[in-house]
């Protein structure tokens, strides 16, 4: 454990070999093998999203990897997978925790355990290896000021106001699908029950309010989003890149959830050792503190020290009293494989 403890702070190979001696990896041997393929290719991974930016630029400067990535839905991505086989495109994706055991039960992901695997809570992981979330993200609301000028503060508030809503796609995007939870925690529901999140969404529809915009770094800094429903580190970073005194990020009072998301590496990987290499370095100190610039909040945290100046930039804790966990996982899993077509059918009808 105390090897395992001083796993690489700057993700260098020595001590991520440290660190492998006390998991039984041979990170040396992954190394090398990751260095001979040169390339790692992902999807659903952009360089906006939870500063994955650094990591990636940290990879190609550490261990020589190049990269591209497509960025998808997480249906999306276990669908390419699928589909392309053996002619595999891309080596690793990130989804959001539903679509982790579904990616396995598709068959369609090879396990990994990086040398911080203990560290990691087990309600965070499967058990073989084949998903762990790195990061946690609460859904979130984002404000344009610029647009809106009576702020909501909760889904009450929301659903009171004039201002349009932008929440994505709920038949592929995990964030969508997450922030149709948040409402129906708000209003009662759970991951059994998720009609009371449907009704808020139909009320909003039928006042033509619901936007099809996807809220992401592009639409709002077009001005295309009112209110977005987004996950709190997409929000934080979708602010300061665009202009942080243009929107406000908060959780809202009245309830959310909290959930996160997964790497997968591709059972058909062309490049399944520099996968491995960047599954590793994202659960090592280095890479979990590259996900807080991004605003996410690592899944080791109780085993880091982040610097200063990267927690100021979070939410203040007391904004996430009424945020929530996934109580049942297998529940959710089943409600998330129903929402596309309960979503169609009780609020994009809604909007005919």
């Amino acid at each position: 454990m105390k090897q395992l403890l001083l796993a690489s702070l700057m993700g260098s190979a020595i001590a991520l070999a440290t660190s492998a001696m006390a998991a039984g990896t041979d990170l040396q041997a992954l190394e090398k093998a990751a260095r001979a393929e040169g390339t790692v290719n992902s999807v659903g991974m952009p360089d906006s999203w939870a500063n994955w930016k650094d990591t990636w630029n940290d990879l190609n400067t550490k261990y020589g990897l190049k990269h591209t990535d497509t960025d998808m839905s997480s249906a999306q991505e276990i669908a390419k997978f699928a589909a392309e086989k053996d002619n595999a495109t891309a080596d690793i994706g990130d989804v959001g925790a539903a679509f982790g055991p579904i990616a396995v039960q598709q068959g369609v992901t090879q396990p990994y355990k990086p040398s911080t695997w203990e560290q990691i809570p087990s309600w965070a992981k499967d058990k073989d290896g084949h998903w762990m979330l790195a990061y946690t993200g609460s859904i979130a609301f984002i404000v344009n000021k610029q647009l809106v000028k009576d702020i909501p503060h909760s889904w009450a508030d929301l659903k009171n106001g004039k201002y349009r809503v932008a929440i994505g796609d709920v038949s592929a995007a995990a964030q969508a699908v997450n922030g149709v939870l948040a409402a129906a925690i708000a209003n009662g529901g759970d991951e059994k029950n998720i009609q009371p999140g449907l009704d808020f969404f139909a009320a909003i529809a039928e006042q033509g309010r619901l936007s099809l915009s996807n809220p992401n770094i592009q639409t709002l800094e077009k001005g295309e989003v009112e209110v977005g429903v987004v996950w709190d580190f997409n929000g934080l970073s979708y602010r300061d890149q665009i202009d942080p005194s243009r929107f406000e990020v908060l959780i809202p009072s009245d309830g959310s959830v909290i959930s996160g998301y997964t790497t997968i590496i591709n059972k058909y990987a062309k490049n399944p050792n520099a996968a491995k290499l960047a599954r590793e370095y994202i659960l090592s100190d280095a890479g979990q503190i590259n996900l807080a610039k991004g605003n996410a909040r690592p899944i080791r945290a109780e085993h880091l020290t982040l610097p200063a100046e990267v927690k100021a930039k979070l939410l203040p804790n007391e904004q996430y009293a009424k945020v929530q966990p996934i109580k049942d996982a297998a529940a959710w899993e089943a409600t998330s494989k129903a929402l596309p077509q309960l979503w169609q059918e009780n609020v994009i009808i809604n909007m005919e």
